[in-house]
Protein backbone atom coordinates (compact mmCIF):
# COMPACT_ATOMS: atom_id res chain seq x y z
CA UNK A 1 0.00 0.00 0.00
CA UNK A 2 2.84 2.40 0.85
CA UNK A 3 4.54 1.70 -2.48
CA UNK A 4 1.34 2.55 -4.33
CA UNK A 5 0.99 5.82 -2.44
CA UNK A 6 4.60 6.79 -3.21
CA UNK A 7 4.14 5.99 -6.91
CA UNK A 8 0.84 7.88 -6.93
CA UNK A 9 2.46 10.95 -5.38
CA UNK A 10 5.27 10.76 -7.96
CA UNK A 11 2.71 10.71 -10.80
CA UNK A 12 0.86 13.69 -9.30
CA UNK A 13 4.09 15.68 -8.99
CA UNK A 14 5.04 14.78 -12.55
CA UNK A 15 1.62 15.82 -13.84
CA UNK A 16 1.82 19.18 -12.06
CA UNK A 17 5.34 19.81 -13.37
CA UNK A 18 4.21 19.09 -16.92
CA UNK A 19 1.09 21.28 -16.59
CA UNK A 20 3.26 24.16 -15.35
CA UNK A 21 5.31 23.93 -18.54
CA UNK A 22 8.53 22.94 -16.79
CA UNK A 23 8.61 19.34 -17.95
CA UNK A 24 8.46 19.48 -21.74
CA UNK A 25 11.76 17.58 -21.89
CA UNK A 26 10.08 14.71 -20.04
CA UNK A 27 7.46 14.14 -22.75
CA UNK A 28 8.56 11.17 -24.83
CA UNK A 29 9.05 12.01 -28.47
CA UNK A 30 8.73 15.75 -27.99
CA UNK A 31 12.23 16.18 -26.57
CA UNK A 32 13.80 14.37 -29.53
CA UNK A 33 11.70 16.07 -32.21
CA UNK A 34 13.25 18.60 -34.53
CA UNK A 35 12.15 22.25 -34.45
CA UNK A 36 10.07 21.63 -37.57
CA UNK A 37 8.20 18.78 -35.91
CA UNK A 38 7.76 20.76 -32.67
CA UNK A 39 6.06 23.56 -34.57
CA UNK A 40 3.41 21.09 -35.72
CA UNK A 41 2.47 20.25 -32.13
CA UNK A 42 0.23 22.33 -29.88
CA UNK A 43 2.31 21.96 -26.72
CA UNK A 44 -0.41 23.25 -24.38
CA UNK A 45 -2.81 20.54 -25.50
CA UNK A 46 -0.09 17.90 -25.34
CA UNK A 47 0.71 18.96 -21.76
CA UNK A 48 -2.94 18.54 -20.82
CA UNK A 49 -3.03 15.04 -22.30
CA UNK A 50 0.18 13.97 -20.57
CA UNK A 51 -1.09 15.37 -17.25
CA UNK A 52 -4.35 13.42 -17.68
CA UNK A 53 -2.26 10.30 -18.29
CA UNK A 54 -0.30 10.93 -15.09
CA UNK A 55 -3.45 11.50 -13.06
CA UNK A 56 -5.18 8.40 -14.44
CA UNK A 57 -2.02 6.42 -13.60
CA UNK A 58 -2.26 7.79 -10.07
CA UNK A 59 -5.85 6.62 -9.77
CA UNK A 60 -4.90 3.15 -11.02
CA UNK A 61 -1.95 2.90 -8.62
CA UNK A 62 -4.10 3.92 -5.67
CA UNK A 63 -7.01 1.64 -6.63
CA UNK A 64 -5.06 -1.59 -7.03
CA UNK A 65 -4.25 -2.16 -3.31
CA UNK A 66 -7.83 -1.29 -2.38
CA UNK A 67 -9.21 -3.76 -4.93
CA UNK A 68 -7.08 -6.51 -3.44
CA UNK A 69 -7.13 -9.93 -5.04
CA UNK A 70 -10.48 -9.55 -6.77
CA UNK A 71 -9.48 -10.52 -10.33
CA UNK A 72 -12.67 -9.17 -11.92
CA UNK A 73 -12.16 -5.75 -10.33
CA UNK A 74 -8.48 -5.74 -11.33
CA UNK A 75 -9.31 -6.59 -14.94
CA UNK A 76 -12.06 -3.97 -15.01
CA UNK A 77 -9.76 -1.26 -13.64
CA UNK A 78 -6.99 -2.23 -16.06
CA UNK A 79 -9.43 -2.28 -18.99
CA UNK A 80 -10.72 1.18 -18.14
CA UNK A 81 -7.14 2.45 -17.82
CA UNK A 82 -6.21 0.98 -21.21
CA UNK A 83 -9.29 2.59 -22.75
CA UNK A 84 -8.26 5.97 -21.31
CA UNK A 85 -4.74 5.52 -22.71
CA UNK A 86 -6.14 4.60 -26.13
CA UNK A 87 -8.26 7.76 -26.18
CA UNK A 88 -5.28 9.86 -25.09
CA UNK A 89 -3.06 8.41 -27.82
CA UNK A 90 -5.72 9.18 -30.43
CA UNK A 91 -6.15 12.72 -29.10
CA UNK A 92 -2.37 13.27 -29.01
CA UNK A 93 -2.19 12.42 -32.70
CA UNK A 94 -5.21 14.52 -33.71
CA UNK A 95 -6.26 17.19 -31.19
CA UNK A 96 -2.72 18.12 -30.10
CA UNK A 97 -1.51 18.67 -33.67
CA UNK A 98 -1.46 22.20 -35.05
CA UNK A 99 -3.60 22.55 -38.13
Amino acid sequence: MIKSIIIGIAFIVLGVIILMGKGDKLIAGYNTASEEERQQINIKRLRILVAITCLSSTVLCLCMPVIGKNIVAELTATGIFLLIILVIVILANTWAKTK
